[in-house]
Protein backbone atom coordinates (compact mmCIF):
# COMPACT_ATOMS: atom_id res chain seq x y z
CA UNK A 1 0.00 0.00 0.00
CA UNK A 2 1.44 3.67 -1.08
CA UNK A 3 0.14 5.76 1.46
CA UNK A 4 2.03 9.08 0.79
CA UNK A 5 4.34 10.52 -1.48
CA UNK A 6 6.68 13.29 -2.12
CA UNK A 7 8.39 15.06 -5.10
CA UNK A 8 8.40 17.66 -6.96
CA UNK A 9 4.92 18.33 -9.72
CA UNK A 10 5.51 18.00 -13.22
CA UNK A 11 2.20 18.29 -14.72
CA UNK A 12 -1.14 19.23 -13.19
CA UNK A 13 -4.31 17.86 -15.60
CA UNK A 14 -8.11 18.07 -14.87
CA UNK A 15 -8.16 15.20 -12.91
CA UNK A 16 -4.77 14.25 -12.08
CA UNK A 17 -1.14 15.25 -10.88
CA UNK A 18 1.92 14.05 -12.16
CA UNK A 19 4.61 14.03 -9.26
CA UNK A 20 7.96 12.60 -9.42
CA UNK A 21 9.00 10.51 -6.79
CA UNK A 22 12.78 9.05 -7.22
CA UNK A 23 12.99 9.86 -10.84
CA UNK A 24 9.85 8.39 -11.79
CA UNK A 25 6.65 10.11 -12.80
CA UNK A 26 3.70 8.98 -11.11
CA UNK A 27 -0.38 9.72 -12.21
CA UNK A 28 -2.11 10.73 -8.89
CA UNK A 29 -6.10 11.14 -9.29
CA UNK A 30 -7.41 13.87 -7.73
CA UNK A 31 -10.12 16.16 -6.57
CA UNK A 32 -9.92 19.58 -8.09
CA UNK A 33 -9.69 20.82 -4.40
CA UNK A 34 -6.42 19.40 -4.18
CA UNK A 35 -5.19 19.74 -7.70
CA UNK A 36 -5.73 23.73 -7.39
CA UNK A 37 -3.17 23.63 -4.01
CA UNK A 38 -0.57 21.92 -6.57
CA UNK A 39 1.90 24.37 -8.41
CA UNK A 40 3.83 22.97 -11.48
CA UNK A 41 7.98 22.30 -10.54
CA UNK A 42 7.05 22.80 -7.01
CA UNK A 43 7.17 20.22 -3.85
CA UNK A 44 4.32 18.43 -2.93
CA UNK A 45 2.82 15.36 -0.36
CA UNK A 46 -0.65 13.92 -0.85
CA UNK A 47 -1.65 11.24 0.89
CA UNK A 48 -2.18 8.57 -1.07
CA UNK A 49 -4.42 5.33 -1.56
CA UNK A 50 -3.53 2.44 -4.03
CA UNK A 51 -6.52 0.77 -5.58
CA UNK A 52 -5.63 -2.39 -7.57
CA UNK A 53 -8.18 -4.06 -10.60
CA UNK A 54 -6.90 -6.99 -12.52
CA UNK A 55 -6.19 -4.64 -15.46
CA UNK A 56 -5.06 -1.55 -13.96
CA UNK A 57 -2.84 0.00 -10.65
CA UNK A 58 -4.38 3.52 -9.81
CA UNK A 59 -3.41 5.87 -7.14
CA UNK A 60 -5.65 8.67 -5.45
CA UNK A 61 -4.35 11.33 -4.26
CA UNK A 62 -5.69 13.95 -0.91
CA UNK A 63 -4.30 16.93 0.67
CA UNK A 64 -4.67 15.24 3.91
CA UNK A 65 -5.06 12.33 6.10
CA UNK A 66 -8.71 12.86 6.88
CA UNK A 67 -10.33 13.17 2.78
CA UNK A 68 -8.01 9.45 2.37
CA UNK A 69 -9.92 7.98 5.18
CA UNK A 70 -13.60 8.89 3.81
CA UNK A 71 -12.31 8.07 0.84
CA UNK A 72 -11.74 4.25 1.80
CA UNK A 73 -15.17 4.32 4.26
CA UNK A 74 -17.10 5.56 1.27
CA UNK A 75 -16.23 2.08 -0.77
CA UNK A 76 -16.96 -0.02 1.96
CA UNK A 77 -20.97 0.48 0.28
CA UNK A 78 -22.21 -1.68 -2.03
CA UNK A 79 -21.87 0.37 -5.15
CA UNK A 80 -19.47 2.94 -4.75
CA UNK A 81 -16.45 2.53 -6.15
CA UNK A 82 -13.38 4.77 -6.07
CA UNK A 83 -14.25 7.21 -8.74
CA UNK A 84 -17.67 7.61 -7.40
CA UNK A 85 -16.10 8.21 -3.89
CA UNK A 86 -13.63 10.66 -5.42
CA UNK A 87 -16.57 12.34 -7.08
CA UNK A 88 -18.69 12.72 -3.60
CA UNK A 89 -15.25 14.61 -2.24
CA UNK A 90 -14.71 16.37 -5.17
CA UNK A 91 -18.63 17.88 -4.68
CA UNK A 92 -18.16 17.88 -0.90
CA UNK A 93 -15.60 18.95 1.16
CA UNK A 94 -14.84 16.36 3.87
CA UNK A 95 -16.56 18.15 6.91
CA UNK A 96 -19.75 18.85 4.90
CA UNK A 97 -19.29 15.20 3.69
CA UNK A 98 -19.42 13.66 7.56
CA UNK A 99 -22.12 16.07 8.62
CA UNK A 100 -24.19 15.12 5.51
CA UNK A 101 -23.60 10.85 6.34
CA UNK A 102 -23.88 11.70 10.15
CA UNK A 103 -27.57 13.87 9.95
CA UNK A 104 -29.04 11.20 7.05
CA UNK A 105 -29.02 14.36 4.43
CA UNK A 106 -30.57 13.02 1.62
CA UNK A 107 -30.42 15.92 -0.33
CA UNK A 108 -26.70 17.02 0.48
CA UNK A 109 -25.79 13.35 -1.22
CA UNK A 110 -27.74 13.58 -4.10
CA UNK A 111 -25.71 16.67 -5.04
CA UNK A 112 -22.78 13.90 -6.23
CA UNK A 113 -23.27 13.23 -9.89
CA UNK A 114 -23.90 9.42 -9.87
CA UNK A 115 -25.76 9.28 -6.44
CA UNK A 116 -29.50 8.86 -6.60
CA UNK A 117 -31.77 9.15 -3.57
CA UNK A 118 -31.38 5.39 -2.99
CA UNK A 119 -27.78 5.26 -3.32
CA UNK A 120 -27.54 8.26 -0.70
CA UNK A 121 -30.14 6.43 2.01
CA UNK A 122 -28.04 3.45 1.83
CA UNK A 123 -25.14 5.57 2.36
CA UNK A 124 -26.37 7.21 5.25
CA UNK A 125 -27.75 3.73 6.62
CA UNK A 126 -24.31 2.12 6.12
CA UNK A 127 -21.92 4.75 7.42
CA UNK A 128 -23.96 7.03 9.52
CA UNK A 129 -22.53 5.48 12.63
CA UNK A 130 -19.46 5.00 11.15
CA UNK A 131 -18.55 8.15 10.57
CA UNK A 132 -20.50 9.64 13.80
CA UNK A 133 -17.76 7.13 15.88
CA UNK A 134 -14.76 8.37 13.85
CA UNK A 135 -15.42 12.22 14.80
CA UNK A 136 -16.48 11.52 18.11
CA UNK A 137 -12.89 9.54 18.36
CA UNK A 138 -10.86 12.46 16.40
CA UNK A 139 -9.82 14.91 19.01
CA UNK A 140 -10.24 13.07 22.27
CA UNK A 141 -7.89 12.05 24.19
CA UNK A 142 -8.07 8.17 24.70
CA UNK A 143 -9.30 7.42 28.47
CA UNK A 144 -6.15 5.39 28.74
CA UNK A 145 -3.83 8.18 28.45
CA UNK A 146 -6.20 10.76 30.04
CA UNK A 147 -5.87 8.87 33.00
CA UNK A 148 -2.74 8.49 33.05
CA UNK A 149 -2.15 12.57 32.64
CA UNK A 150 -4.91 12.41 35.68
CA UNK A 151 -2.55 10.43 37.77
CA UNK A 152 0.37 12.48 36.93
CA UNK A 153 -1.11 16.64 37.17
CA UNK A 154 -3.29 15.22 40.60
CA UNK A 155 0.21 13.89 42.05
CA UNK A 156 2.10 16.84 40.88
CA UNK A 157 -0.98 19.24 42.71
CA UNK A 158 -0.49 17.27 45.90
CA UNK A 159 3.44 17.79 45.74
CA UNK A 160 2.79 21.29 45.90
CA UNK A 161 0.52 21.10 48.66
CA UNK A 162 -3.07 21.04 47.83
CA UNK A 163 -5.22 18.69 49.36
CA UNK A 164 -5.86 15.56 46.65
CA UNK A 165 -9.65 15.77 46.81
CA UNK A 166 -9.07 19.50 45.27
CA UNK A 167 -6.77 18.33 42.92
CA UNK A 168 -8.63 15.55 42.01
CA UNK A 169 -11.99 17.98 41.58
CA UNK A 170 -9.98 20.57 39.68
CA UNK A 171 -7.82 18.07 37.01
CA UNK A 172 -11.37 16.66 35.96
CA UNK A 173 -12.98 20.22 35.63
CA UNK A 174 -9.88 20.94 33.50
CA UNK A 175 -10.17 17.62 31.06
CA UNK A 176 -13.61 17.92 30.82
CA UNK A 177 -13.68 21.70 29.37
CA UNK A 178 -11.40 19.38 26.94
CA UNK A 179 -8.00 21.14 27.72
CA UNK A 180 -5.17 19.09 25.27
CA UNK A 181 -4.25 16.08 27.07
CA UNK A 182 -0.45 16.41 27.63
CA UNK A 183 0.80 16.80 31.29
CA UNK A 184 2.27 20.30 31.50
CA UNK A 185 -1.02 21.90 29.92
CA UNK A 186 -3.18 20.25 32.12
CA UNK A 187 -1.35 21.08 35.16
CA UNK A 188 -0.95 24.53 33.59
CA UNK A 189 -4.81 24.90 33.41
CA UNK A 190 -5.53 23.15 36.91
CA UNK A 191 -3.39 25.30 39.14
CA UNK A 192 -4.99 28.56 36.95
CA UNK A 193 -8.40 27.12 38.07
CA UNK A 194 -7.43 26.49 41.40
CA UNK A 195 -6.07 30.05 41.61
CA UNK A 196 -9.49 31.20 40.82
CA UNK A 197 -10.71 29.44 44.41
Amino acid sequence: MISSLRGAVLSIGLDHVVVEVGGVGLSVQATPATLATLRRGEQTQLHTALVVREDSLTLFGFADADARELFGLLQTVSGIGPRLALAALAVLDPAKLRTALADGDIGVLTQVPGIGRKGAERLTLELRDKVVATAAAGPQVPAAASGAVRGEVVEALTGLGFAAKQAEQAVDRVLADGTSGDTPAVLRAALKALGRK
